[in-house]
């Protein structure tokens, strides 16, 4: 694999929350200068993922036998902010904010690990923006930073044990959508399931309102109980669990369970809302598809 992988094209993988006049910008991305390493508030860590400084001794957390059958993770919306990554498991590039170790197991069908799956990752930053030279302007907005870094974006191959882990950190929110990282997992060089993962809001609520660079963004609009991407009857399929580990970082895993053949049918997950707005031909990454004199405000991101 190249350390660089071009943005996906797939039919209806972008969507939109809703349509106005005017584009509502994501935040600036604020200026920062690198923090000491110590843990803050109640317990969690600051400094990014030189914090992490227990990363060899965190807990594996698929010890358990996935069970004799393995239920298919189901697609939601690729949304238009996937671009440029780089193969690595830190996917900060030394970005502070509270460390978070995500751990992912891949299976099949027949709950037998996945080894050499691709495993793409990339999520907002804590100030809300992506990173990226090749987004588009709702993604970072005439932000330089963002635009010339490549942070919280990464891909690696699963292990024998179908595994890969990611060190990165906790990411912001921004207008219209709850807390989220997307991924998608390639089989053979194939697309298997392109989807989105959540965090319970009981966590989200938490480090929001008492963490350096996320308490200071204001309250978030958006909960996971509004967020329009995902069937509210699946999202909880989609939430990460989640442990607290001693040094202060936060351990999150799930396990996603892929085609073992492209010919058998994918399960979706979007929502009635998101499911509409894909069939009627609008694609918030296009202007062209909009009418005239109409530009998408609240991007499924």
């Amino acid at each position: 694999m190249s350390t660089k992988t071009k943005s996906m094209t797939r039919r209806g993988l972008l969507g939109a929350m809703g349509l106005a006049v005017v584009a509502v910008p994501l935040p600036r991305f604020l200026a920062w200068a690198k923090p000491s390493v110590k843990p803050v508030g109640r317990g969690w860590a600051t400094g990014g993922t030189a914090a992490m400084t227990g990363a060899r001794s965190y807990p594996n957390p698929f010890t358990s036998q996935p069970g004799a059958a393995c239920k298919l993770t189901c697609a939601q919306i690729v949304g238009p902010c996937h671009g440029n990554t780089q193969v690595r498991q830190d996917i900060s590039e030394g970005h502070p904010g509270l460390p978070v170790r995500l751990a992912f197991r891949v299976l099949d069908e027949r709950c037998q690990p996945v080894e050499g799956a691709s495993v793409d990752i990339w999520h907002a930053g804590p100030e809300g923006t992506y990173s990226g030279d090749d987004q588009h302007a709702l993604c970072n907005a005439d932000d330089e930073k963002a635009r010339a870094a490549h942070w919280f974006r990464g891909v690696q191959r699963t292990n024998a044990e179908g595994r890969v882990d990611f060190n990165t950190c906790f990411p912001g929110w921004y207008p219209t959508r709850t807390v989220h990282i997307h991924f998608t997992i390639q089989v053979a060089g194939v697309e298997s399931v392109t989807s989105q993962l959540y965090f319970e809001d009981s966590l989200n609520d938490d480090i929001l309102r008492t963490q350096a660079l996320y308490n200071t963004r204001g309250t978030r609009d958006t909960r996971n109980t509004d967020d329009k991407v995902a069937s509210p009857d699946q999202q909880s399929d989609f939430v990460l669990q989640t442990q607290k580990m001693p040094d202060g970082a936060l351990l999150a895993w799930k396990t996603f369970i892929v085609r073992s053949s492209t010919g058998l049918p994918l399960c979706e997950a979007n929502s009635e809302h998101i499911q509409a707005l894909l069939k009627s031909g609008v694609n918030p990454s296009d202007p062209s598809t909009f009418p005239p004199g109409m530009l998408p405000s609240k991007l499924s991101r």
